[in-house]
């Protein structure tokens, strides 16, 4: 048994690139650092996946090693792999090139086709992920036009929330913001509005009254429905 954890450290100080290496994988990946198999490839993520029927029983013998360990989840494995390491796929995604040549072979074709695809194995839209997250529901800001740094996107930054076309928040139909006109325009602009209800809430009283009466008429005052009531009696209105 002693001599087994002695040879289990030798390989792994080997495996992991030293004692650096090998204390960073045992304080990070727990049982990692004496875990060994065959390199099978990588993500785009830049995350290494392994692979050993030899050493270790069936649902432990592939695994992943994180590029960062600090910031994993099991999200960030891509659907392709996740698939392979539940053993639902025999050949890695980085052999899938080969495993569908193989399998065109059987394919008998019925009739002649112009199409841009010889099969229809396994076929996979372009992937695309955003800093390790393979929903792309998950990247939408926190606030406008703040961001979100929880998953790294800059302020300003285009979502991926999926909206409804004709939904207001879809970049598509949101309705270009126009002012309709400036108060202020003879004098180069200062008080934009973009209705006449803002127009109105704009506008000193001069303006309101240059606005009403632009010929600078006195105005006769509007009565009042005590003033209209003294006047049907006979009587006068006091002036002030």
């Amino acid at each position: 048994m002693v001599w087994g954890l002695i040879e289990n450290f030798r390989h792994a100080l080997k495996y992991r690139g030293g004692w650096k290496g090998l204390y960073y994988h045992m304080y990070s990946n727990g049982d990692f650092p004496f875990k060994f198999g065959t390199y099978m490839g990588c993500d785009a993520m830049g995350n290494r996946y392994y692979e050993n029927r030899v050493d270790y029983p069936f649902g432990q013998h592939r695994w992943v090693e994180p590029v960062d360990v600090h910031n994993f989840d099991a999200t960030m494995v891509p659907p392709e792999w996740h698939g392979w390491m539940l053993s639902q796929n025999d050949a890695p995604p980085s052999q899938e090139d080969e495993h569908f040549e193989n399998m065109k072979k059987r394919i008998q074709p019925s009739a002649p086709s112009d199409a841009p695809y010889n099969h229809n194995i396994g076929y996979q839209n372009e992937v695309f992920h955003f800093n390790g997250m393979h929903n792309q529901s998950q990247i939408r800001s926190r606030g406008y036009g703040i961001g979100n740094p929880i998953v790294g996107l800059p302020p300003h930054a285009p979502e991926a929330y999926y909206t409804q076309p004709g939904s207001p928040y879809n970049p598509a139909f949101i309705r270009k913001f126009e002012y309709k006109g400036d108060l202020d325009e003879a004098k180069g602009g200062g008080r934009p509005y973009k209705n006449d209800l803002w127009k109105e809430r704009l506008m000193t009283a001069a303006e309101k009254q240059a606005r009403d009466n632009p010929t600078g008429d006195l105005v006769t005052r509007k009565l009042t429905p005590r003033e209209e009531a003294i006047l049907a009696r006979g009587g006068t209105i006091p002036t002030k």
